[in-house]
């Protein structure tokens, strides 16, 4: 099973979001391209980038700095690069695949827009991710402040009609909390979607990793842990374990808020 840690941006800073509320917001560095740097100094082969400033349609110069922070961290060596956000125009697509972005995920416009979504799918196959959040079984749009009265389930049997065969699910309701997974509720999913998805939130002890893992490739094929790494539930190298990855890179360190803030080795997000 593949393990994202994520680096969530607004204007230019890695932050974490509670429940994807704006007014619940952490910053744990001012330096995303060395948080990429120390994922990948600790066995990470890909991070998982959320443009959260385009997402929430923030400022221009908010939006700007996401922007290259995420082209510098397209940059760093040994990282495969799976970015989201606000992607809602083809332009938008081929600017991130520019970057150097290896996957690229589609959210709101993709129920919001399905002509669009359907145009994408044949233009650029593999690269593009269905990205589905919901709370309580109903999706939610526009960095998930609003409902379209659509279930999950409808919704992911849509998109894999069009082609999609990557999607990352994300359960609102335990983002950012630390409390834990439902493992069922990715079965499900992945039942529907008919190929296997990567689990997003709630992610707090690495029994919770070691439970997607056991869901099996068929279900999960991978998980985002964000919050769990920066506040130090454990280390990237034992989530790499658990996922059966095998353990990270010699020398691999830990890291924390302090290390992110300073800048050393760097590291986080999502």
């Amino acid at each position: 099973m593949i393990v994202f840690p994520a680096i969530d941006l607004i204007a230019g800073k890695v932050v974490r979001l509670e429940r994807g509320e704006r007014s619940r917001c952490t910053v744990y560095s001012d330096d995303p391209v060395a948080q990429a740097r120390a994922f990948a100094e600790q066995g990470a082969t890909w991070v998982h980038v959320v443009d959260l400033s385009a997402a929430l349609e923030e400022d221009e110069d908010a939006c700007a700095a996401n922007s290259a922070a995420i082209e510098a961290i397209c940059r760093v060596d040994g990282l495969s690069v799976d970015v989201g956000g606000g992607v809602r125009s083809l332009k938008r697509i081929d600017e991130l695949a520019g970057y150097g972005a290896r996957r690229i995920a589609l959210g709101t416009v993709l129920v919001t827009e399905p002509g669009f979504a359907e145009v994408a799918a044949r233009g650029f196959g593999g690269m593009l991710v269905a990205d589905v959040a919901a709370r309580d079984g109903q999706v939610k749009i526009n960095g998930w402040r609003d409902g379209i009265s659509r279930s999950v389930e409808s919704v992911v049997g849509e998109l894999s009609e069009l082609g999609f065969r990557h999607l990352v699910f994300t359960d609102i309701s335990r983002d950012g909390m630390q409390t834990g997974v439902d493992a069922d509720a990715y079965r499900r999913v992945a039942a529907c979607a008919g190929f296997p998805v990567v689990a997003s939130g709630g992610i707090s002890t690495l029994a919770d990793v070691r439970a997607l893992a056991a869901a099996g490739p068929d279900v999960v094929e991978g998980c985002i842990i964000g919050r769990a790494l920066y506040e130090g539930n454990f280390t990237l190298a034992e989530a790499l374990e658990a996922a059966g990855q095998g353990a990270a890179q010699a020398g691999a360190r830990s890291f924390g808020p302090s290390a992110a803030a300073s800048g050393e080795g760097a590291g986080d997000a999502h």
